[in-house]
C-alpha cells in the first residue's frame, strides 16, 4: 500500500486502531493528538519498533487555526506530502436541547465538521497532486439522530453532507468518503450495563463490533475502491435495520 496517511484523533480508539492497521500493510502514519500525549507517544514509538521512521505524532488544538495549519504543514513536510487523510477527531458527549450553550455548539461544530473541512482545504493540493483520497468518520445516528445529543447528530450529518459536497468538487482527483461506525466501543462515559444490553438487542448481528472492522473498512476505501467516492460506509452489524 505504501502511502503517508495522517488520522486526526490517532492516539486512541478507532484513530489508533486505523493507525496500527494501516501501518502493517505499510503505510507511514501521522498520528495527531491533542490531550492524549502519552498515548501517541506510546503508539508512535511501537509502530516506529516496527519499522524505523514510519511515524511521527503531531499535537494540535485542531478548534486553532493556527494550530491546524501547523499540522497540515508539519505533515506535508514529513515525508514528502500526504496521500489520505482520516477525519477521525470528534468530541461526543450528552446535552438535551433545552440545555445545549453556544459553547456547547461552538466546540462540537468545531470539532467534527469545521475542523475536518478546513484540514481537507490544507491539504487538497497534495492529495491531488497524490491522487489522493479521504475518509470521514461519521456515524449511523447522522441520519435519524441520537436522543439527547442533537448537536452531535447534527455535526455528523454536516460531516456526511461534507463528504460529498467534496466528493463532488475534488473529483477526479481526489476521492472523498465516509465510514459510519455503529456500536463498535461503548462511549467512556457510558451508562449502565443494561442500557448496553438494550443496544445490543437491536444489532442483527447480536454483538458489539471491533476496532478492526472499522480499520478494515477504511483500508477498504483507501486502497480497494478506486471507482468509489461520495459514499457512507455503514459498519453497525445491521442495527439500521431495525430503526
Amino acid at each position: 500500500m505504501s502511502k503517508n496517511v495522517l488520522i486526526t484523533g490517532a492516539s486512541r480508539r478507532i484513530g489508533a486502531a486505523c493507525a496500527r492497521f494501516l501501518h502493517a500493510v505499510d503505510c507511514n502514519v501521522i498520528v495527531h493528538y491533542n490531550n492524549s500525549e502519552l498515548d501517541a507517544l506510546r503508539l508512535t514509538a511501537d509502530l516506529n519498533g516496527i519499522r524505523e521512521d514510519s511515524a511521527i505524532s503531531i499535537k494540535a488544538d485542531l478548534l486553532q487555526q493556527t494550530e491546524l495549519q501547523h499540522l497540515a504543514e508539519t505533515a506535508l513536510a514529513v515525508w514528502d506530502g500526504v496521500d489520505v487523510l482520516i477525519n477521525n477527531a470528534s468530541v461526543f458527549y450528552p446535552r438535551p436541547i433545552q440545555l445545549v450553550t453556544e459553547q456547547d455548539w461552538d466546540l462540537t461544530l468545531g470539532s467534527n465538521l469545521k475542523a475536518p473541512f478546513f484540514l481537507s482545504q490544507a491539504l487538497l493540493p497534495s492529495l491531488k497532486a497524490k491522487r489522493g483520497c479521504i475518509v470521514n468518520i461519521v456515524d449511523i445516528h447522522a441520519e435519524t439522530g441520537l436522543f439527547d445529543y442533537p448537536v452531535y447528530s447534527m455535526s455528523k450529518a454536516g460531516l456526511v453532507a461534507m463528504t460529498r459536497c467534496m466528493a463532488k468538487d475534488m473529483a477526479p482527483q481526489v476521492r472523498v468518503n465516509a465510514v459510519a461506525p455503529g456500536a463498535i466501543l461503548w462511549p467512556e462515559q457510558a451508562g449502565v450495563a443494561t442500557e448496553n444490553q438494550e443496544i445490543l438487542k437491536k444489532i442483527a448481528l447480536q454483538r458489539c463490533g471491533e476496532v478492526d472492522d472499522i480499520a478494515k473498512a477504511v483500508k477498504f476505501l483507501i486502497d480497494d475502491a478506486s471507482y468509489i467516492t461520495g459514499q457512507i460506509l455503514t459498519v453497525d452489524g445491521g442495527r439500521t435495520l431495525f430503526r
